[in-house]
């Protein structure tokens, strides 16, 4: 059986400043076949289009984004940077860009149900609201790739992003159909409960975060930590199906990557993680 390729994609983590600090999460339709109903944070692939000339790649806040993502070429970091804060419009409805004034904000809404309903281009509404794309709001901090036995494969950069000021997100009601901001380990205390499902790079992240005090101290850990390639491995092993990540007693370690969990167990759908024979 030929292995499916890995396309590319980008999550965004989305933040805001309550105290504690709360992260946003969306609800994937039941309906959808990759991780259908799942809880996670608001992303899609790359298309096409956002590969653009419309980015200036020399300008210093845009060069040193691009810096951190050193294995691709620049245009394509960018296109991964322009994906994060598109997908972050259609997924929850937050758009990162500069200048953003009251009445441009209040056009948001419009703009992405067209966008969404294909009456519109991503690229169209940057034009009409002469914007320019915030790519130096995201930090990139984590590199995930689905494993070689899923039939739909994704290379996955994760993004965080602080919530703008004056914008409400909510899931657009199509592939998502709820959402919720929550704090990190209560989200993760949820999925151990059984309330909901969040699949292992999510609540690896979730619990990545949960260690931290502020949105101050995520970014500037996620601004200056390794970042290396992850892919996770799963195993049939009797009746279970189990996942593995590395550091774990079945899978050798890669450097600059920690996680508290290293092993995963499917159950009624749901990853829940398991303590290593």
């Amino acid at each position: 059986m030929s292995i499916a390729a890995a396309v590319p994609a980008s999550t965004v983590v989305l933040l805001r400043a309550d105290d504690p600090f709360e992260v946003f999460l969306v609800r994937r339709n039941d309906s959808i076949a990759f991780l259908g109903g799942a809880h996670v944070f608001p992303g899609g692939r790359v298309d096409p289009a956002d590969h653009t000339d419309d980015v200036d790649a020399t300008a210093e806040n845009i060069r040193a984004a691009v810096a951190r993502m050193a294995d691709v070429p620049a245009e394509v970091a960018i296109a991964h940077h322009v994906a994060a804060i598109r997908e972050l419009f259609e997924e929850a409805g937050v758009l990162l860009a500069r200048p953003l004034t009251a009445r441009s904000v209040d056009r948001l809404a419009a703009d992405r149900r067209d966008l969404l309903s294909g009456q519109t281009t991503f690229a169209d509404i940057i034009d009409r609201e002469h914007l320019q794309l915030s790519v130096d709001e995201l930090a990139y901090f984590a590199h995930w790739v689905t494993p070689e036995i899923e039939i739909r494969r994704f290379d996955t950069r994760f993004f965080i992003a602080r919530a703008p000021e004056g914008q409400t997100p909510i899931h657009d009601a199509g592939e998502t159909t709820h959402s919720e901001w929550i704090e990190p380990a209560a989200a993760i205390e949820r999925c151990r409960s059984g309330l909901i499902s969040l699949p292992p790079p999510t609540w690896t992240t979730l619990e990545m975060l949960a260690r931290f005090e502020s949105i101050d101290a995520i970014f500037d850990w996620a601004r200056r930590k390794p970042i290396p390639r992850v892919q996770p491995r799963f195993e049939k092993r009797g009746g279970q199906t189990l996942l593995f990540y590395p550091g774990d007693p079945m899978y050798p370690p890669v450097e600059g990557f920690d996680a508290t969990e290293t092993r995963f167990v499917l159950e009624n759908r749901r990853w829940i993680p398991i303590t290593p024979d």
